[in-house]
């Protein structure tokens, strides 16, 4: 059994029955104002579960917003955000994670005194029913052989015991996408994830991504339009807290106004 989502049996098989009776993600009419700037305006969004979106804008068109909106560090102005059916608009951002929603950041959040393996037996305790246990974990403890199956999904099989501050930047990126991956989640937020890569490091990327189990959905905000188009199926683009454009990843890459866009001149 893949114990990449073999948490709880039960729990998994209720989440992936209830990924076809609603869509992962919905934000109907979001916006988010700070004063009197707008940093969202009117957005309207649906996510299918399994299915992998990418947010591409300039900085500043409201993409990390986005997220906090989604993930509930923000909560928004107006609108409503509603998780495979759900409605989460004024749920903490911890409850949105016990329901299975995950998120990267793009400053690493990890423990670079402990091990990789230990970052991520941490992540996987965290979300489990035991996280408040003392217990110090033994040979056959679940999460443990958890915690090694996502070492190997993410490609860090060779530095499993390596210490985190001792990673290249590249690893600790992959590091924080094993913690993500913790506790089978349904839905996962990707924030740059390829900000600071090698083009070596990069195809690692892409091909960890395209390699995660198909019902695991996720947005992908990214600047790298090469990577967000190759690791998506469908597009979002952003601009001035407003959706500019939305399809299909070979059409958003040949939109002339996109690219005007992209080489600075759709601004105007």
């Amino acid at each position: 059994m893949n114990t990449l989502v073999a948490e709880a049996p039960a729990s998994v098989a209720e989440r992936l029955n209830a990924t076809g009776t609603a869509n992962a993600l919905e934000l109907r009419g979001v916006s988010k104002l700070f004063g009197a700037l707008a940093a969202l305006s009117d957005i309207t969004i649906s996510v299918a579960p399994g299915e992998r979106r990418a947010v591409l804008g300039s900085n500043g068109a409201g993409k990390t917003t986005l997220f906090n909106c989604i993930t509930g560090d923000f909560l928004p102005t107006t609108g409503t955000v509603r998780f495979f059916g759900e409605d989460v608009t004024e749920f903490a951002a911890h409850e949105r994670i016990r329901r299975g929603l995950r998120r990267t950041y793009q400053i690493s959040l990890l423990f670079t005194g402990l091990t990789v393996l230990d970052n991520i037996y941490l992540a996987c305790r965290g979300v489990s029913r035991g996280r408040f246990s003392f217990i110090r974990p033994h040979r056959n403890d679940a999460l443990m052989a958890t915690a090694e199956d996502l070492v190997r999904v993410v490609h860090l099989d060779d530095v499993k015991d390596t210490i985190v501050a001792n990673l290249s930047y590249g690893q600790q990126r992959q590091l924080e996408i094993a913690m993500a991956l913790s506790g089978a989640p349904r839905f996962i937020l990707f924030d740059e994830p390829a900000a600071g890569l090698s083009p070596t490091e990069r195809s690692e990327l892409i091909e960890i991504l395209t390699g995660l189990p198909g019902h695991m959905g996720y947005i992908i905000i990214e600047h790298d339009m090469d990577v967000a188009l190759r690791v998506s199926e469908s597009v979002t683009m952003m601009h001035n807290g407003r959706i500019f454009k939305e399809g299909k990843p070979a059409e958003i890459e040949e939109d002339p106004e996109v690219q005007a866009l992209y080489l600075g001149g759709g601004d105007e």
